[in-house]
């Protein structure tokens, strides 16, 4: 079977879009999976964080399902969003559009650049959920607001929240992110365990100042991760209910990959969170897949010419890094 693939990322969290809209692909919920684990194996020729599906939608503009590189699919993915969003939109033409997700349909909006020809995009994260209920988190207790899990961890303090994958935040020093602790916690919480049983995305938080924070998590389906989506709208949330950032106030959320902005909105005691950054498209190549072992070859790659400039961000928010977490 041949695929066209354009390979995107949204702060390097890199994805394959696989368009179902223009093309007539038929893929059952197994192949969806098993093309996953294939295509995005890092050991191979191509490697990604997962494959975004665009499908049309009986009511929205387009429709993204998120299959992880482990095969298992995602409700929501912010960085994935914009990069779905801007294909969606270029597709019809638009500057904005609905996307249906797996639990809500959310506006994407082009945006002012966030960085200079660096194509960027605004997408709407909600749901937003603290009942231990939704993620699901398995304690005595219907919220966790910065409280402690002493099964998990004797020091750190914890907030869980759905935007609505399940997210596990706790705010850290600069030494506490030096350490093993967030690898060994995170795998053990997305292991067989009697807390999260479909796992959840952990995020360590370091305030570097006002209005910017550094964000570095382990996502379910992934392991380390140089950016998550969610993650970093979750996390933005959580400092504003900490009062380190205001609501309706542009945040700069640091990460391995680059940078965001977040802007966490609240209505009728409901949050939600614009995530604003790049949607950068990097190739497009067509893979030959043999659907009945998953073994692929792929055809010549051709270049967007847009990484050069992301990279630039890259080396600015490297270097504020630098400046924040190793002084």
């Amino acid at each position: 079977m041949e695929i066209e693939l354009i390979k995107c990322h949204g702060s390097d969290n890199d994805f394959f879009i696989i368009d179902e809209i223009t093309h007539e692909y038929v893929f059952t919920e197994e192949q969806r999976a098993e093309l996953a684990k294939a295509l995005c194996n890092r050991g191979s020729v191509l490697g990604a964080d997962g494959i975004l599906y665009i499908m049309k939608s009986e009511h929205a503009d387009g429709r993204m399902r998120v299959f992880n590189a482990d095969g298992s699919e995602a409700s929501m993915c912010g960085n994935g969003l914009r990069c779905a969003g801007r294909y969606v939109c270029e597709l019809l033409g638009t500057k904005e559009a609905i996307i249906e997700t797996m639990k809500a349909d959310l506006q994407v909006m082009e945006q002012t650049e966030i960085y200079s020809d660096v194509s960027t995009y605004l997408v709407e994260i909600s749901p937003v959920s603290f009942r231990l209920e939704d993620l699901p988190l398995k304690l005595n207790t219907e919220t966790l607001l910065e409280e402690k899990i002493p099964e998990l961890s004797e020091n750190l303090i914890f907030t869980a929240l759905a935007v609505p994958n399940p997210h596990l935040v706790s705010i850290v020093d600069k030494e506490m992110l030096q350490t093993g602790i967030q690898e060994e916690l995170s795998k053990k919480v997305n292991s067989p365990n009697q807390w999260f049983p479909d796992g959840v995305n952990v995020s360590f938080v370091n305030s570097l100042s006002p209005g910017n924070i550094y964000v570095r998590t382990y996502e379910r389906g992934v392991g380390f991760t140089n950016a998550c989506g969610t993650a970093m709208s979750a996390s933005t949330l959580v400092t504003c209910l900490l009062e380190l950032n205001e609501l309706e106030t542009p945040v700069n959320v640091y990460n391995n990959g680059g940078k965001v902005q977040c802007v966490v909105h609240k209505a009728d005691g409901e949050y939600k969170i614009d995530l604003i950054g790049n949607a950068t498209f990097v190739y497009k190549t067509m893979a030959s897949v043999d659907l009945t072992n998953y073994t692929f070859s792929i055809g010549a790659k051709s270049d967007f010419g847009e990484q050069a400039a992301y990279s630039k961000l890259q080396q600015e928010a490297k270097s504020f890094l630098n400046q924040h977490l190793q002084g």
